[in-house]
């Protein structure tokens, strides 16, 4: 059995009761160092601890492939909810197994963050760019979100100098694509750890560098009124 589970935004105490559970089943424990230390209290005394990183990722999610096909029960963690922006790691894992392998949905940081923000995900579009390739027609995408008056939920990429797009980058690439330098901007740190949030503009977000751990809310400059009834005259 293998099976990949979001591990919530940074806080245990995010983690679904049914994950909980499959990790303390468990006798294969994978994943990024940063998720397993989430979970750490969870795992086994008996169960094996596969960690890695970016560059031996592959390397280790054939090990987790070879203790899979022996019959041991496997778990994958991710950060936050795989299917927010863990795809592509979830990619990897089913093709060191071989075959289609079973997700467990976790809580994401956008989803904390439309909490927090008072936002709501039928008027937002959530884009990450927390991903391999080309990040091109991501960047395009936030722009029409933008001009199309919805709220953006947005995950930077926080690799390397060569491709990183922090908050600070993306504000002015929008700017540069013609989106007002005063669309309302907000830039929330370390959701779940003695949050830190900052609100602004734009171009005020342009000049203000912020942590690896960072999620950014652009609000609309056009909020859509309420469609609920209007509430009672008081005489």
């Amino acid at each position: 059995m293998i099976i990949c589970i979001g591990a919530g935004p940074g806080d245990i105490g995010y983690l679904t009761q049914r994950g909980a559970e499959l990790i303390r089943d468990a006798d294969v424990v994978a994943g990024f160092e940063a998720v397993l230390d989430v979970v750490r209290s969870l795992i086994p005394e008996t169960a094996r601890v596969i960690s890695m990183g970016y560059r031996d990722q592959v390397e280790q999610l054939d090990k987790v492939a070879v203790e899979h096909h022996a019959g041991k029960k496997c778990v994958v963690v991710f950060m936050g909810d795989i299917h927010f922006s863990g795809f592509q790691y979830l990619e990897r894992v089913e093709r060191a197994c071989g075959h289609p392998v079973e997700s467990l949905p976790g809580i994401s940081s956008a989803q904390i963050l439309a909490s927090r923000a008072k936002v709501c995900f039928d008027e937002t579009t959530f884009i990450t760019f927390h991903r391999r390739g080309d990040l091109e027609p991501f960047k395009r995408h936030l722009v029409h979100v933008l001009q199309d008056q919805r709220n953006a939920i947005v995950i930077p990429c926080p690799w390397d100098a060569a491709r990183s797009f922090m908050p600070w980058h993306i504000a002015k690439y929008l700017i540069e694509q013609g989106i007002p330098p005063n669309q309302p901007t907000e830039v929330w740190e370390n959701l779940t750890r003695g949050e830190a949030e900052w609100h602004g503009t734009l171009a005020e977000c342009a000049e203000r560098e912020v942590s690896d751990m960072s999620i950014m809310l652009i609000r609309t400059m056009a909020p859509m009124a309420s469609q609920i009834e209007p509430a009672p005259v008081v005489a």
